[in-house]
């Protein structure tokens, strides 16, 4: 990664699913209740091929990829329970001692925080745009701690920015490029660090040409951020690629054409010796063949805009998409 990613860390205690924050990755295991317990059939009864625990961070989207990968287990025949967790540092450590079965990930995040827990917080990084590349570097710092990285999915959850409609479609935007060689000045929400992350300010300027005329340090993908560029105090957004709620600013993505960002694919890690078996596996890889980034919107949109149930949410796309029973 270019330095460390501002997506899923301290996001979990921001004010939405969908903000992002400035730090390392994730989250993990810190609150330590259990949120969901029992056989798939409810009936609280061991699964027939055994007992998982799944790790889920506090904010949205974690929970509805826990939600959906105990429901592939349950179809599966076993039986799961979700243990809420807090930051990384706790959870990591939680599923290489087996006290936790099965976590949702992101590539470049976690590749990065396993490089820097063996090598230093000045590691060189070893994540990239390429997802197959990051995974592999993924891995080869995984294996070794007992850890199994499943198929890398479709769905992305980056760092990415927005802008208005209405900017866009005054300046002719749909890329970053596009701002670049508009020549337009902007004032960016996106937190205080992003004038030293090469992803945010620094790789703006240097990989797009964008003439940042300041930095809004307001909490990151926050409602006040958006708020913000949507009354133009401001005139772009740090965000991400699944933030559920731009419609209701009136905004709009624009696309990173230049690959700024890392590969930040969901995926499942699990731990190799309790639940490393193919059978688990290819459940879990179900999942990652279907699921878009454009779906992962949409399932938080309806957790965090409608107010739905993640295990509602994820019940039902995975009948949609015809994975369970």
């Amino acid at each position: 990664m270019d330095g460390e990613p501002m997506s899923k860390f301290l996001r979990v205690a921001g004010a939405a699913a969908s903000a992002v924050a400035l730090a390392v990755g994730a989250t993990a295991c810190g609150g330590e209740s259990l949120e969901k317990s029992g056989g798939g059939d409810g009936s609280g009864k061991p699964g027939k091929e055994g007992s998982l625990v799944i790790g889920t961070a506090s904010f949205a989207e974690s929970k509805i990829l826990a939600e959906l990968y105990a429901g592939l287990l349950e179809n599966a025949g076993y039986s799961t329970s979700l243990k809420t967790v807090d930051t990384r540092e706790l959870y990591e450590p939680a599923l290489e001692k087996g006290q936790m079965d099965v976590v949702p990930e992101y590539a470049a995040t976690l590749a990065e925080f396993l490089n820097q827990k063996k090598n230093g917080p000045n590691a060189e990084p070893v994540a990239s745009s390429d997802a197959d590349d990051t995974v592999k570097a993924l891995k080869k710092l995984a294996e070794p701690r007992g850890l199994k990285v499943l198929d890398v999915g479709k769905a992305v959850d980056q760092n990415a920015f927005a802008v208005t409609r209405k900017f866009a479609e005054e300046h002719d935007l749909k890329t970053l490029s596009d701002l670049g060689k508009s020549g337009q000045k902007v004032k960016l929400a996106a937190g205080d660090e992003c004038p030293k992350r090469p992803f945010c300010q620094p790789g703006l300027e240097k990989r797009y040409g964008i003439d940042i005329a300041g930095i809004d340090p307001l909490d990151i993908g926050s409602v006040q951020a958006k708020q913000a560029v949507k009354d133009g105090k401001d005139q772009m957004v740090l965000t991400t690629t699944t933030d559920a709620t731009l419609d209701q600013f009136g905004l709009v993505l624009l696309d990173d054409d230049k690959n700024l960002q890392n590969a930040d694919n969901v995926l499942p890690v699990v731990n190799a010796k309790s639940a490393g078996s193919s059978k688990i596996e290819n459940a879990l890889n179900k999942l990652g063949r279907v699921l878009t980034t454009a779906d992962l919107t949409e399932l938080n949109k309806k957790v965090d805009a409608e107010r739905l149930k993640p295990a509602d949410v994820a019940a039902d796309y995975l009948k949609e998409k015809g994975l369970v029973k």
